[in-house]
């Protein structure tokens, strides 16, 4: 019998213990009564599983987001705490760490306190302790803006009676905010994901600046333009790496500048390596948008998600997410019958990988002897999605185990792309790196719902990768933007977002 097909009538009567004599005696038209409602309520048993599967979908055996789960996942996740006995805070052997101390210079007063008399014997003190118990108190003082104004006079000439007025200084910004302070508004209106109102508020509350909306964002548009050069740069610098992550959430943008007159779904694609990091948007998901990102002429390997926009690439150059997979099986094993039998299969398998993994990445496991262990867990995974994609299904089938089937044919097309990472000791196992960078973008989306213009679109991928970058590489961002504002102002070189030293650079693709 064809695992998916719904049993016969004659198979259903034995079930319920209807003797073939009475069965055959039954009138025709009671027969094909029967049969009718045995076909209805094969239908509905269809549906109502199709639609447990979409109510049963969270952050485990789907893309779904785990802010997005039920009360049901996350109760599950803190009994499952609840199970390990531990308490809150610092756990028995972890090294506990102090409030750094700042060095002795940069205090701007010091106090010394000595006491006056022995505690035990009431005796008089003197002298000095070598090593005193330092405590110190951090404030912040009354922020007051520097303000510097230049007055322009025009004169009248006694001679002719032309006016003059003196020619406006080399190097002065007519905008009226200085490269910090501009710094600072596209850091709070980048970085930190604030609303024009809010950036606006902040600076007059805490530095006593007043600025209105309109000029915050001209300074936003001032700053994207300006980093247009240096994004480009690092985003061909990316394209050149040997391996990258790569991945992509929707990101509503309007028609407020004319920019998307078809009123298309924005996407936000990320391009991950050690060292930079590129947000790209495009009015599109589709392969061109995934060729714009990576690069037609890509020679690394790209870590990803399984989705078909990648698949123009080499298989020889993917490594497929196994977080993903595990999402995967967790679905499979979920439904009944034969696909619980498979999907538990493919977890028992994944969680023997990954516990040989973690000895290779921890140092306990030579690479050699890694890929010979691997070598039967891969014969038995490409087994069991074999056997479940050799079954034949409906083209527009939709039963649980049609999907089953699906899936492992869509695994079986990417197979050796699973096991890239076991050959090559430069490349993860999972696109996570890919899904934490895009995570502060995904926070920006839900508290703005977007962008309103292309423009804001183009501040938005600039922003984040200039301040992904530079926490990469543990640089100062604040400084790279006052230095950046600084630069287009007075025509001079832009800074760069690649590497500073050469131990920091990766190993770029030879090509």
């Amino acid at each position: 019998m064809v695992r998916g097909q719904t049993r016969t009538i004659e198979m259903k009567a034995r079930e319920i213990q209807i003797s073939e004599a009475d069965w055959e005696a039954t009138p025709a038209s009671v027969k094909k009564l029967v049969e009718a409602l045995m076909e209805e309520v094969a239908q509905l048993k269809i549906q109502v599983a199709v639609l447990e599967e979409k109510l049963g979908k969270n952050s485990k055996n789907s893309s779904k987001a785990p802010s997005g789960d039920g009360p049901e996942v996350k109760k599950g996740k803190e009994e499952k705490k609840e199970e390990g006995k531990k308490k809150r805070g610092g756990q028995v052997g972890h090294r506990g760490e102090t409030r750094k101390l700042y060095p002795l210079e940069a205090c701007q007063e010091v106090i010394d306190h000595y006491p006056q008399a022995c505690r035990r014997c009431g005796e008089g003190l003197s002298g000095e302790d070598p090593e005193p118990y330092r405590h110190q108190i951090v404030e912040l003082p009354k922020i007051q803006p520097i303000v510097i104004e230049h007055r322009l006079h025009e004169l009248e000439c006694e001679h002719c009676g032309g006016k003059t007025r003196a020619k406006w200084p080399e190097g002065v910004n007519r905008g009226g905010y200085g490269e910090r302070l501009s710094g600072l508004v596209a850091l709070l209106s980048g970085a930190y994901r604030q609303s024009h109102q809010q950036v606006k508020t902040l600076l007059e509350v805490v530095c006593g600046i007043e600025i209105s909306t309109g000029s915050i964002n001209n300074l936003r548009r001032e700053i994207s333009k300006a980093l247009e050069e240096i994004v480009g740069e690092a985003h061909e610098y990316a394209k050149k790496q040997r391996v990258v992550h790569s991945d992509e959430t929707g990101f509503r943008q309007g028609n407020g500048d004319g920019g998307n007159p078809e009123h298309k779904r924005g996407w936000l694609w990320v391009l991950v390596t050690p060292m930079v990091v590129v947000f790209q948007f495009l009015l599109s998901r589709a392969q061109k948008g995934a060729k714009s990102l990576i690069g037609e002429d890509f020679e690394g390997i790209l870590v990803s998600d399984r989705y078909g926009a990648y698949n123009w690439l080499n298989i020889g150059q993917r490594q497929v997410c196994w977080a993903h997979l595990r999402r995967d099986f967790i679905q499979i094993a979920q439904r009944s019958g034969v696909s619980r039998e498979i999907g538990e299969g493919l977890l028992r398998l994944q969680e023997e990988l990954f516990e040989l993994w973690y000895q290779v990445r921890d140092g306990t496991l030579e690479r050699t002897d890694f890929i010979g262990a691997v070598e039967p867990l891969r014969q038995q995974v490409k087994a069991i999605l074999e056997e479940a994609a050799s079954y034949p299904i409906g083209s527009k089938e939709k039963t649980p185990w049609a999907k089953t089937v699906r899936t492992c044919r869509q695994l079986l097309s990417v197979e050796p792309s699973l096991w890239t990472f076991v050959y090559h000791h430069e490349v993860e196992p999972t696109n996570n790196i890919a899904e934490r960078t895009l995570r502060p973008a995904v926070i920006w989306k839900r508290l703005c719902f977007g962008t309103e213009s292309h423009h804001g679109s183009l501040f938005v991928a600039r922003i984040l990768t200039v301040v992904s970058s530079l926490n990469a590489q543990q640089r100062d961002v604040l400084d790279f933007l006052s230095e950046t504002f600084r630069s287009s102002r007075l025509n001079r070189p832009s800074p760069s977002l690649l590497p500073l030293s050469p131990a920091d650079d990766e190993s770029p693709i030879v090509s």
